[in-house]
């Protein structure tokens, strides 16, 4: 080929390309210095066909040829250059660092960079301790060829609508949005996000070539939403128990646990879908009935202002003050901490499309209590109780049993170690890029 993409062949005479050959084209001419050519050897045969005057007729048959040859050659080159540079690039309306979502998102762009595929995450936001590791939205560009886009889909966002607009293919992980009524009465604002993010759910549906959800019922509500091609893989995050807790918050814990009483465990948004309300109830029926000593640790940052306020009101008004303790955000040392002095898992929350907690507090071998919405009981499976309603006294009646009962409590701890590695962040990140990769026909 010469910088003009013609081609030219190499034309030795004999039996193999001895000597040096001449580049000619296929009416005979002679190509410009620096072009590069197919070799084709002359046989015998057609260099006596030459001595008879019909060179340019044999140079002609030969240079379609070789052409061909060429263009066959280039194509397979450029199937492989398709595979090797395409990307899967993730966008996401928010990326936190202290977020399951967040967290998965990171996992996916290394995984995707180890199976060989170029990745970037784009966001609406960042928490500046991940923002270098991503991309604003507004920075997406024009569209390329051999480029797909993943959104992570939670909640309603404007980021939503740049991504609809662009012309490139599409994939889905969807991690299920909260119903608007669960929310809507406290925070009008989120519930109008909630709400929004539902109906972008629904349009991305015909466009989108594969929707991965975290859980089976999170696959149901795609089906319903009208996506056609679906897949379950779990977060790629890690959810076992990693030692190391914050040496401090665990002292202050022990403190605690040394004057008696249980200590329960519930990690998640203080919010009014997740019904922290519930469980503070539950711990004042289960005081007056069975351990008087018993604490409840609510780790989480608070969804606005009107509701954690409220909180803290009924915690007073029911004489807790000293029992339930809110601690806001936690680093991941401290959060272990907690993990580690927990007695059990406690989760009374009206929807869960997944529930990360439940499966780091099995991780920790802690046992569950938990109500029966949504994806609560596949998660839990048999590593915990599942209970069909949170009224307090059946709440209460359920944690005395795995409390005072050592055997069951044992059963229960063995049973949730054991379902933890269902939850392997090795094999959700082999599903989720092999899956991915036969999306996009790489």
């Amino acid at each position: 080929m010469d910088p003009l993409g013609r081609c030219w062949l190499a034309v030795f005479v004999g039996g193999g390309p001895i000597g040096t050959p001449a580049l000619v084209g296929a009416a005979g001419e002679v190509a410009p210095a620096g072009s590069t050519a197919t070799v084709v050897t002359v046989t015998t045969a057609a260099r006596r066909i030459a001595a008879g005057g019909e060179s340019r007729f044999i140079t002609a048959q030969l240079y379609r040829l070789a052409d061909r040859i060429v263009r066959i050659a280039s194509r397979r080159r450029s199937d492989r250059t398709t595979l090797s540079t395409v990307r899967v690039d993730q966008v996401i309306p928010s990326l936190a660092s202290r977020d399951a979502i967040g967290v998965h998102t990171l996992a996916i762009s290394a995984a995707f960079r180890d199976a060989g595929i170029d990745s970037q995450i784009y966001y609406g936001n960042a928490t500046p301790d991940v923002a270098e590791h991503g991309r604003s939205v507004t920075e997406l560009g024009r569209a390329t060829k051999n480029r797909w886009l993943l959104y992570q889909s939670s909640i309603g966002s404007t980021v939503f609508d740049i991504l609809f607009a662009r012309s490139e293919p599409k994939l889905v992980n969807y991690h299920n949005i909260t119903p608007a009524r669960f929310i809507e009465p406290w925070e009008p604002s989120v519930g109008y996000e909630v709400r929004l993010g539902r109906s972008q759910l629904e349009r991305l549906a015909d466009g989108c070539r594969l929707a991965i959800a975290d859980s089976k019922y999170n696959e149901g509500e795609l089906r319903e939403a009208g996506y056609r091609t679906t897949a379950v893989v779990p977060l790629l995050i890690e959810m076992t128990g990693r030692g190391g807790g914050d040496d401090r918050v665990a002292e202050a814990l022990a403190v605690g646990k040394a004057r008696g009483g249980a200590d329960m465990l519930f990690v998640g948004k203080v919010s009014p879908h997740k019904a922290p309300h519930d469980l503070v109830k539950m711990l004042s029926v289960y005081r007056r009935l069975y351990d008087p000593r018993a604490r409840l640790h609510l780790v989480g940052s608070p969804l606005g202002d009107r509701y954690i306020k409220a909180l803290e009101r009924y915690i007073s008004e029911l004489g807790l003050d000293g029992a339930v303790s809110i601690t806001g955000s936690l680093p991941p040392a401290a959060l272990e901490a907690y993990y580690e002095a927990a007695d059990v898992f406690v989760c009374a929350s009206n929807h869960e499309g997944f529930c990360v907690p439940i499966v780091e507090a099995m991780g920790h071998g802690v046992p569950v209590v938990a109500f029966a919405t949504a994806a609560v009981p596949e998660t839990v499976g048999d590593a915990g109780l599942v209970l069909p309603d949170k009224s307090p006294l059946r709440f209460a009646a359920a944690l005395n049993k795995v409390l005072a009962d050592r055997d069951l409590y044992d059963r229960l701890s063995k049973a949730a170690l054991a379902r933890v590695s269902e939850f392997s962040v090795e094999r959700s990140t082999h599903d989720f890029v092999e899956l991915v990769k036969e999306a996009i026909g790489a």
